[in-house]
């Protein structure tokens, strides 16, 4: 099979780091792709959001599958323009993707359909939490416990296009479940943590995630399963009843409260960077899975996780999230791997052979242990191998855990 797999950051190397491990690959390409995807594949300079350019870039390789990894071009179409030409997508199309596009529409869907959410405020009083209603990669989450607060999260969300939702705060552990959908069936695949504020302590503004691990301590089987039955196919029933049936990975963001689970939101693709912390962990052919989400056929496709651990730590940008870092030489890459660690590619660039940063998450480093002790400790040596000017990292992904 010939896969293409759109977009350029830590989540698509991961995918198609998974994807390349498949018998069924023929040929592994990836639009723009990044040093890291290059050593896997063909890459080729068409961006994630030119859905004409990727149908052609598409029809000239005679792609079986297209894999669409961010957020923005699922919202923004790409995904139909592909399918009205009889390609393969994983990914659900514009209407189905608006789940993660608007979050009024999200809230609106989730009330339909009876999932448990956080509760909308009609006015803005802290404590309360302001989202923009739109994509805002990661950053368009404000956390307001006081009147300050508050009145510096309306004025950075008003940066943000349309409209804002502002929510009940919720106390207690976050979780990310991911579930594979064709439209009918959903197959979960095993949790994952993520910590999305830029410090450690879970302090400063919120990213698009500086770390994750999985498993996670009381999300077993029995537990994903009751939260796929009163979260993800109820969602899924009412796409569908809607006649706008979503097919892809289904992600929801929950908070674990004392009166039970609460979806804080939704996302319409694999997480990042829980992606580069779930995948390690999967046994099966990811390929097979995301060719049945993409053609309706799910059903008796499993991907059970081992019973081993994974750890990511991001390495960033001194001024992310702020600013991205550019130009900037990164050493100890292949130290790291040589370390026994996985190293995906998030925002880098060769420069006269040489790499170098190129965005506000540069790298993801992840290790696979017996436990997540194991994980996070093997994850860290390689991060310590790793530097150029700047870096930063949260020092404490993971630390609490003790499995």
């Amino acid at each position: 099979m010939k896969v293409l797999v759109v977009g350029s950051g830590g989540r698509e190397h991961a995918l198609a780091w998974k994807l390349a491990q498949s018998p069924r690959l023929g040929e592994l390409h990836a639009a723009p792709g990044n040093p890291g995807i290059a050593r896997l594949g063909a890459c080729h300079p068409v961006r994630a959001d030119d859905g004409e350019g990727l149908l052609a870039l598409a029809t000239e390789l005679a792609i079986d599958l297209a894999v669409i990894g961010p957020e923005a071009p699922l919202v923004a179409g790409v995904s139909d323009v592909l399918r009205r030409r009889g390609i393969a997508v994983f990914g659900p199309s514009a209407a189905a993707a608006r789940l993660e596009g608007s979050k009024s529409f999200a809230k609106e869907v989730m009330r339909a359909a009876g999932v448990p959410s956080a509760e909308s405020l009609a006015v803005a009083r802290p404590p309360c939490v302001v989202k923009a209603d739109g994509l805002a990669a990661g950053k368009g989450v404000f956390v307001c416990r006081t009147r300050e607060e508050l009145d510096a999260g309306l004025e950075a969300a008003a940066a943000f296009e349309g409209p804002l939702v502002i929510e009940e705060l919720l106390d207690g552990d976050e979780l990310s479940i991911f579930a594979l959908v064709d439209g009918e069936t959903v197959l979960p695949l095993a949790p994952a943590q993520d910590f999305k504020r830029v410090g450690d302590g879970d302090t400063g503004p919120n990213t698009g995630g500086m770390g994750s691990y999985s498993p996670v301590r009381g999300a077993d089987a029995a537990f994903v399963e009751e939260i796929v039955e009163t979260v993800h196919r109820p969602v899924v029933a009412e796409l569908a009843a809607r006649g706008t049936p979503f097919s892809g990975l289904l992600y929801a963001g929950l908070m674990l409260t004392a009166d039970g689970p609460r979806v804080l939101e939704f996302n319409a693709r694999f997480g990042d960077p829980e992606t580069q912390s779930i995948l390690p962990r999967l046994d099966g052919d990811l390929l097979d899975a995301l060719l049945g989400a993409a053609t309706a056929g799910l059903r008796g496709v499993s991907l059970d996780a081992s019973d081993r651990a994974a750890v990511t730590v991001v390495l960033a940008g001194g001024s992310y999230p702020e600013a991205n870092d550019s130009g900037t030489p990164i050493a100890g890459v292949d130290a790291a791997e040589a370390a026994d660690a996985l190293v995906f590619h998030a925002g880098t660039a060769l420069h006269r052979g040489a790499l170098v940063t190129n965005g506000g998450r540069v790298l993801d480093v992840t290790a696979v242990g017996e436990t997540v002790a194991e994980a996070r400790e093997r994850a860290y040596a390689a991060v310590e191998l790793i530097s150029w000017p700047g870096m930063r990292y949260r020092r404490d992904i993971a630390g609490a855990v003790h499995v």
